[in-house]
């Protein structure tokens, strides 16, 4: 069987009912892929989408942008040591320095930014 390519619009359409815990039948639904092809999308995708301890991360809280380091993971959620400077200011009376991070609500991972910028800079 040929390797499916994942294009743009099936990895974000995955990784969000990921994050809101749908079933792989669900997910197998809404691509309109049978189920086992549809399980090694998500499973690759998966493999991707899982934070590691160490990574810095772009979160959203209150509608404010905040990053963090991943300081220790937990089922699906991150205890996250806030990034104070590239955080919004006026979010520090309300957050401690570290806090818990649900993984729908991480938008990116800097590490990933990062490589993606520098890509840009060398086409």
């Amino acid at each position: 069987m040929a390797k499916v390519v994942i294009t743009a619009e099936v990895q974000e359409l995955v990784e969000t009912e990921l994050r809101k815990g749908a079933s792989n039948s669900r997910i197998a639904n809404l691509l309109n892929l049978p189920y086992k092809e549809a399980v090694e999308i998500i499973e690759t995708i998966k493999e991707d989408l899982r934070p590691d301890v160490g990574d810095e991360i772009v979160f959203s809280f209150r509608d404010e942008a905040m990053e963090g380091i991943i300081e220790k993971l937990l089922t699906n959620s991150a205890i996250v040591k806030i990034n104070w400077t590239n955080s919004a200011e006026r979010m520090h009376d309300l957050v401690e320095e570290k806090t818990v991070v649900n993984f729908k609500d991480i938008e990116g991972f800097k590490n990933q930014i990062i490589e993606e910028t520098e890509d840009l800079k060398e086409e």
